[in-house]
């Protein structure tokens, strides 16, 4: 997790000047494609800390953009709201993984015939 939110801190601060809307629609590419791979059941404790952690890193470089800072935290959720993909499981328990799996093979018989 650490690595992925520092090479993230580190593209956010190359973009740090891009549109702001633009940037939340990327950052909510990059977290969708994470969440594909590691929203796994009993991870959710795990999946939020990395959303939150990288909510604050992109809070912190949106301050940097200006001295005269307007981003709130009600407007950054908002935004975050609409363009990032909302944290749940996306994977079964390894026992339901397997059932759907060979629900349609007959009972005795062999698939590899």
């Amino acid at each position: 997790m650490a690595r992925k939110l520092k090479s993230l801190r580190q593209e956010l601060r190359r973009r740090m000047h891009a549109p702001l809307h633009a940037t939340a629609q990327w950052l909510g590419r990059v977290l969708r494609g994470w969440l594909n791979y590691y929203a796994v059941p009993t991870s959710f404790v795990f999946l939020r800390r990395f959303f939150t952690r990288l909510k604050r890193e992109w809070m912190k470089i949106i301050r940097r953009r200006s001295q005269k800072d307007r981003m709130t935290w009600s407007k950054l959720e908002t935004m975050i709201t609409w363009c990032w993909p909302a944290l749940k499981i996306k994977h079964p328990w390894p026992n339901q993984r397997y059932v759907a799996m060979h629900a349609g093979a007959t009972q005795g018989r062999s698939r590899m015939r």
